[in-house]
């Protein structure tokens, strides 16, 4: 048996060789099918990427409730959960059975560490560093953006992306500031005059978990003038593999901007 320790620092001991792994995250098993793992034997209902092969792969639930008894005859090696899709009671519950590796993700640079430890994990080690270069390279390649900018991802409440949060960092790696960090949490809840305070350049509503659409478009034109309200695929700023495909999304997108 092998002794490692988690995002969080907990330890787990773990089988060697080829894991069962159940992964209770979309990003996660996304990620790990996209490298080539052959190791998943389960899944939530919201992991639907890749469709062709997450098909085949048993549900097990959903991120904040799971099915146990679907878990158990599964007879998984290793579960995969993450700090913030996941919940702590649903860590501990299967933690009393099997391994639970959490995994962290609030920045860009933890979402490479989150693909170096799913290659390790799941025995994929040398497509997780092919797949982080060739993100970190198109990333590169991309043009500087600049401004104030708010990512809306949800209504009645709004409530928009704010500090310590995988969005923000991809946002300011883009080249934008991110004002809604100035208020507490980091989904708040946010006011039309808390976007008109905030000074914003763009206001990004996006595709989810809220449907923005334009049709939502007059419910923010009228009171930030001097704001350019753009519609963005919510799942490009997804962690993960989807991040390859968020590099070339962005590249499409960016004539939006000027």
């Amino acid at each position: 048996m092998t002794t490692i320790h988690d995002h969080l620092g907990r330890q787990l001991v773990v089988q060697p060789g080829p894991q069962r792994i159940i992964s209770l995250c979309p990003a996660i098993t996304e990620t790990l099918l996209e490298l080539g793992s052959k190791s998943v034997v389960g899944r939530t209902k919201y992991c639907i990427f890749p469709q062709e092969i997450v098909e085949d792969i048993a549900v097990v639930g959903g991120t904040k409730t799971i099915d146990e008894a679907a878990i158990h005859a599964l007879n998984p090696t290793l579960i995969i959960a993450e700090k913030e899709e996941n919940t702590k009671e649903i860590v501990e519950t299967l933690a009393a059975h099997y391994p639970v590796f959490v995994c962290q993700v609030e920045t860009v640079d933890d979402a490479y560490r989150l693909i170096e430890t799913l290659g390790t994990l799941a025995s994929v080690q040398q497509a997780a560093v092919a797949l982080i270069d060739e993100i970190q390279k198109t990333f590169a390649q991309l043009p500087t953006l600049s401004g104030n900018a708010a990512y809306i991802m949800w209504r009645k409440p709004y409530m928009a992306v704010g500090k310590t949060t995988y969005i923000t960092s991809l946002l300011e790696m883009l080249g934008f500031t991110n004002p809604i960090t100035k208020l507490d949490g980091r989904y708040p809840a946010v006011t039309i005059e808390d976007l008109q305070q905030a000074k914003l350049d763009y206001v990004l509503l996006s595709s989810e978990p809220f449907p923005f659409s334009e049709k939502h478009r007059a419910e923010f034109e009228p009171y930030l003038a001097n704001a350019k309200i753009i519609f963005v695929d919510g799942e490009m700023f997804w962690y993960g593999a989807r991040m390859l495909k968020a590099a070339h999304y962005f590249n499409t997108i960016q004539q939006a901007f000027n």
